[in-house]
């Protein structure tokens, strides 16, 4: 292989996977915070159920 091959390649290859890597990253933060949400109104919905029944 040519050196400018392999530059051109040392060069494209993190311009190519940054972008992708940025999505990624995003979609994860969506998932975890979708889950803390459900677990937190969950959270609320059983002190809820808990103080229905304590008040009967």
């Amino acid at each position: 292989m040519q050196w400018e091959f392999i530059v051109a390649l040392i060069i494209a290859i993190p311009l190519i996977l940054f972008p992708a890597a940025f999505v990624w990253y995003l979609n994860v933060g969506g998932l975890f915070t979708a889950m803390k949400e459900a677990r937190e109104k969950r959270a609320q919905a059983q002190q809820a159920a808990r103080a229905a029944k304590a008040t009967k």
